[in-house]
């Protein structure tokens, strides 16, 4: 007898169609696909994803495979059709019937002027939920702009704010305003699949980049436009342009950095063994001598090592942590207890390491069940689901209309 439990999925029932590509729409259909929703990820035949042919470091996760594409496309089922064909069109409207949610970021137009857009998906199924990801919505002075993400970083103010104000500003080291954006979509379908569970009602959803980056620029822009100053970069290690010191990244004696957030500044001085700093003790003064202050709470950080550092600021109650890369992250004992870093098998990338999903639910958990497909991988069963007949199928893939990696 089996005695394991039934696993519960929040969204278990939910089909999605998703034409999305590179980092936006992938990473929220795969939050999507994490509660449960069943992923249709609809690539282009032939290449696929463009996320499949970039890396970094020059290298291939088992040799052949992107580790930008297995990080975000995990939990879909993959097919690769010709987009352009008239008959896949027609296969597609007849999969949108029994289909719940559309995702797709391609720039504005792009899909519309291939019959799939809202109102085409809307003619075939009145409840369908589409969502559209684009850089700068889909009109305005920027509307046939390239939307990428760390171009939206410095037009929406962010990489003005980042490193010090004597070097040129650096964007985020990671792609923020893409992972806010592909938040803004979840967040908008979870909303529209309430609403239409109430008024049976689909609707149009539109998500842009560049307006994501600026909600989560909030709290900048209400000082700035509101307060009557421009934020400017320190010439130090503080570690935002609206803040005073000690707020910032610090040295320590044995190479290490530590990050101190907001403290009362004489906790740490007196935990640094450091009286002479209580002169600076002033929230004007903190602020106006910043560069200043930062030199001298360095220089008294750079006589701990980095434990002995962190052990002394903890027990001050100090909000502090060590600064460490992605491979030191990994291993974080935190990390390690909450089980972030995970597995899951690649027919061809072999044991792929994977951050594991960020929330806890108590009754329909988030799960990894599969691995990011291969092109057009799953092609055939998707079909067969829809009823289209196998001789058909064949008939795509030796015309060339749909693609299936093996």
């Amino acid at each position: 007898m089996n005695d394991m439990p039934t696993i519960q999925r929040a969204l278990e029932g939910v089909t999605v169609l998703d034409f999305s590509h590179l980092l936006q729409g992938p990473f929220a259909t795969q939050l999507l696909g994490d509660m449960g929703a069943d992923i249709i990820k609809i690539e282009r035949a032939g290449s696929g994803d463009m996320f499949r042919s970039m890396t970094f470091f020059a290298k291939w996760v088992g040799g052949s495979e992107s580790p930008n594409f297995l990080a975000w496309n995990r939990n879909k089922r993959s097919i690769a059709l010709n987009l352009k064909s008239p008959r896949v069109h027609d296969l597609i409207m007849e999969m949108a019937k029994k289909a719940d949610v559309v995702v797709q970021n391609f720039r504005p137009g792009v899909l519309d002027r291939l019959g799939y857009g809202y109102e085409d998906f809307k003619a075939a199924n009145p409840r369908i939920i589409y969502c559209s990801g684009s850089g700068y919505g889909e009109d305005g002075p920027y509307v046939d702009r390239p939307g990428q993400d760390m171009l939206i970083q410095g037009l929406a103010g962010l990489i003005s704010n980042t490193g010090r104000g004597d070097q040129a500003p650096v964007p985020a080291g990671a792609g923020l305003a893409d992972q806010i954006g592909a938040m803004n979509m979840v967040y908008g379908i979870l909303g529209a699949l309430y609403w239409r569970e109430k008024t049976g009602k689909g609707q149009k959803i539109e998500v842009n980049l560049l307006a994501g980056m600026l909600a989560h620029l909030a709290q900048e822009y209400v000082a700035v436009l509101n307060l009557g100053e421009d934020l400017e970069r320190p010439n130090s290690g503080i570690g935002h342009p609206g803040m005073q010191a000690p707020f910032g990244i610090y040295r320590t004696k044995d190479g290490g950095y530590v990050s101190i957030a907001m403290s009362p500044f004489k906790t740490l001085y007196e935990t640094l063994e450091a009286p002479e700093l209580a002169v600076y003790d002033d929230l004007t003064t903190l602020y106006d001598k910043r560069d200043e202050v930062w030199e001298k709470v360095d220089a008294e950080t750079r006589k701990y090592g980095t434990e002995e550092l962190l052990e002394r600021m903890l027990a001050a109650d100090i909000w502090c942590a060590e600064v460490k890369d992605i491979r030191k992250a990994a291993e974080d004992p935190q990390v390690t207890h909450m089980k972030m870093i995970t597995t899951y098998q690649h027919p061809k990338g072999g044991t792929v390491k994977v951050v594991a999903p960020a929330i806890r639910m108590s009754e329909t958990q988030p799960v990894i069940e599969r691995p990011a497909p291969m092109i057009g991988e799953h092609g055939r069963e998707i079909l067969a689901e829809f009823g289209v007949p196998e001789a058909a199928i064949e008939d795509l893939v030796s015309s060339g209309d749909m693609t299936i990696e093996t």
